[in-house]
């Protein structure tokens, strides 16, 4: 997989995830044990394109 593919696919589950994140906390009462998995999944994919984008 190229260095581009990759790093697009990590924004695509990224932006997945933000739109996940974002429907849930518009509910009333929003699981907090969800809220905090869906960030740190953001927060990991965000550093590992990061990584990516400092290496090459």
């Amino acid at each position: 997989m190229s260095f581009e593919t990759h790093l697009a696919s990590l924004e695509a589950k990224h932006t997945a995830l933000e739109n996940e994140l974002a429907a849930l906390l518009s509910r009333p009462q929003p699981q907090e044990e969800l809220v905090i998995d869906l960030k740190r999944k953001k927060l990991r994919l965000k550093d590992k394109m990061e990584m990516l984008r400092t290496s090459n």
